[in-house]
């Protein structure tokens, strides 16, 4: 009897095993085989190195020359992938066409089967940045975009950049800065259209100006000046410092009073009342933080406007109140 509940336990603990091996054997719904777009943002591209399975770009010409869409490779030889071809140092696998869509020959002997050739319409976006990355990378510009907010959120260099059809021939973007940010930033474009904005629709000043569209350190990808401060001190340097009495709502960031891209109030402040914005932090009761307002002062008659005395509000070398600069 004991022999027989011994086997039998054997058998259950075998059978328990196959059924575990074969099911993490078997593709999921989720693997990459099945869905490519779960590839990891990390991806990296390993370029083929055997020059017998290159054709060269002049092979490539005979076919895509006249391609239905308007002038596909024209506009190729126009841009600046296009120097690629005049690399005397490097093998095939850096030049011209095949140097992004990989390898030729395969391609051109199936007479020009697509899935013989890396195409760029269906991959995944990490697939994609991942081929502009090998080349790209190095740039101090764009060598954190492995891990910006744009590739974690599906956003591949394609999707903002054309090779082929770039309406801007600088940086070979698809639409002109902001339109091209517009196109997902549809809140962003709201706020600039607020009375009292920085002038980013007038032309005179551009997202990437204060965003790094490739990635960085800062929250929103945002850009810093050579002290790595903030980088509205790019452009407001007297705001800068630094003070002998420094205003510790600095300490938050210029946000913590202005909102950046637009606003319905003078400066583009948080409130319309400027009293009211200072109150948020001085409170009259304030126990702890910021010092409070002092009780003398009246907020319904002539201290409605705290900056009427206080008007070195970014820090002052003189005054410990922000009486003077």
């Amino acid at each position: 009897m004991g022999r027989r509940k011994h086997f039998t336990g054997a058998a259950l603990l075998l059978m328990v095993s196959i059924v575990v091996v074969s099911h993490a054997g078997a593709p999921g719904p989720e693997s990459p085989k099945d869905n490519p777009k779960s590839s990891s943002p990390s991806q990296k591209y390993v370029r083929q190195t055997d020059p017998t399975l290159f054709v060269g770009t002049e092979t490539c010409k005979t076919c895509h020359e006249d391609m239905p869409a308007k002038d596909f490779f024209k506009n190729y030889e126009a841009s600046p992938h296009f120097v690629t071809t005049l690399d005397t140092k490097r093998g095939p696998e850096w030049h011209g066409c095949e140097s992004c869509h990989g390898p030729g020959k395969a391609h051109v002997d199936g007479g020009g089967d697509k899935t013989k050739i890396f195409t760029f319409k269906n991959a995944s976006p990490a697939e994609i940045s991942a081929r502009c990355l090998d080349c790209h990378q190095s740039s101090h510009e764009q060598s954190n975009y492995g891990r910006s907010a744009h590739l974690q959120s599906g956003v591949s260099c394609i999707d903002c950049h054309s090779p082929h059809h770039a309406k801007e021939a600088e940086f070979l973007l698809k639409e002109s800065s902001p339109k091209l940010c517009y196109g997902c930033h549809m809140d962003v474009r709201a706020q600039f259209a607020r009375p009292f904005h920085h002038r980013v629709n007038e032309g005179l000043m551009q997202c990437s100006d204060c965003h790094n569209p490739h990635g960085g350190f800062e929250r929103h990808q945002l850009r810093t000046v050579a002290g790595q401060d903030q980088v509205c001190y790019k452009c407001h340097a007297d705001k800068q410092g630094p003070f002998v009495y420094q205003h510790e709502a600095k300490i938050e960031g210029c946000q913590a009073c202005h909102s950046p891209h637009g606003s319905t109030n003078q400066r583009m402040l948080k409130q319309n009342q400027v009293n009211l914005l200072c109150m948020s932090c001085h409170s009259l009761n304030a126990d702890a933080g910021p010092s409070a307002t002092p009780t003398f002062h009246n907020q319904a008659q002539k201290y409605q406007a705290c900056t009427l005395c206080h008007t070195a509000i970014h820090g002052s070398n003189t005054s410990s109140v922000f009486f003077t600069p």
